[in-house]
């Protein structure tokens, strides 16, 4: 692994997920692989589990690290080529990154998508600036369209939890008072698409389809309640539209996730990324039952960062 941005990267699932499991049962007993090394993380955009989880797992792993909030900690970042620089931006993104890279072994980078330029966002045009001029591995702390991090996590939590061998996964599209971003279920679908003992379903309104190149292998089921059925485990997010960019087409409340639905799974175990509108996009009843496992989801967070820094790191 040369650097982590997506499942692509990952190479043989089955042994990451192994050295995950390993790595949570031991959280310091790889220390000598960061002995020495330093983290670095950027951020274009608010995170709270993002940034905690991974200076938590730099540290497990015996290494140090820094954070820094781009534009707000640093000098504001240009990122067009040629710019002729006599406006607001100080630096220059090739700058800015090649020098960051002389201060970390491993960097992880969090940048978010406009809603608005389909073809910007979907090009991972800041991201990819990033890949183009870093001199040191680089992990994904979420980009315009992925969440890998978060992808792994959730395949930790549902390997450590599951009761039977094959497992039924379904991603639940969920209403939300403003337009989401399509990261965290194009990355759930990019992942969970490519397990060979998860039965892979998508619920959503017709106009919600996800970008086809991260949906294949999933089935695609426009009746909620039909997908929920004999479900194991639910994953419910909110997300704008792909085809109508960063539309919201309908916000219709009968897709909150409730106990009435939970019922037609198969006392299935619920997920959630996190932030999560309580009662806009699931109940509290859902959210606070036995079944939910969004703490112990949010947890390993650390360890699919930290697993990602042994891979690099080592």
């Amino acid at each position: 692994m040369k650097n982590f941005t997506s499942f692509a990267d990952v190479g043989d699932y089955k042994a990451l997920l192994q050295q995950a499991l390993e790595i949570k049962a031991n959280p310091y007993g790889y220390q000598h692989i960061g002995r020495n090394k330093t983290v670095g993380l950027i951020f274009f955009n608010p995170s709270l589990r993002t940034r905690l989880s991974s200076v938590k797992a730099a540290y497990n792993l015996g290494a140090q690290a820094w954070v820094l909030n781009a534009g707000a900690d640093s000098w504001t970042l240009e990122m067009a080529d040629g710019a002729v620089m006599n406006g607001g931006t100080q630096e220059h993104i090739k700058d800015a990154i090649a020098v960051m890279s002389q201060y970390c072994d491993v960097l992880g980078v969090r940048t978010f998508p406009t809603l608005k330029d389909k073809a910007e966002d979907y090009g991972e045009v800041v991201f990819n600036k990033i890949l183009q001029y870093a001199t040191v591995p680089v992990i994904s702390l979420e980009s315009a369209t992925l969440h890998p991090l978060q992808s792994f996590a959730d395949l930790i939590t549902v390997a450590e939890t599951k009761k039977k061998e094959r497992v039924k996964v379904v991603l639940t599209w969920a209403p939300h008072v403003r337009a989401l971003p399509q990261c965290v279920p194009n990355s759930f679908a990019d992942w969970f698409s490519e397990i060979d003992w998860v039965d892979f379903v998508i619920t959503h309104p017709e106009g919600y389809e996800l970008d086809p190149k991260f949906t294949k292998g999933a089935r695609i089921e426009y009746d909620q309640k039909k997908a929920l059925e004999g479900a194991d485990y639910v994953q419910a997010k909110n997300w704008s539209s792909y085809q109508d960019y960063g539309q919201v087409l309908q916000n219709d409340p009968s897709w909150m996730l409730t106990p009435a639905h939970m019922e037609l799974t198969d006392n299935a175990k619920f997920l959630h990324c996190l932030p999560v509108r309580r009662n806009v996009e699931v109940s509290d009843a859902v959210l606070d039952a036995p079944g939910s496992l969004i703490v112990q989801e949010a947890g390993n967070r650390t360890f699919s960062m930290q697993t990602v820094l042994h891979e690099l790191l080592k």
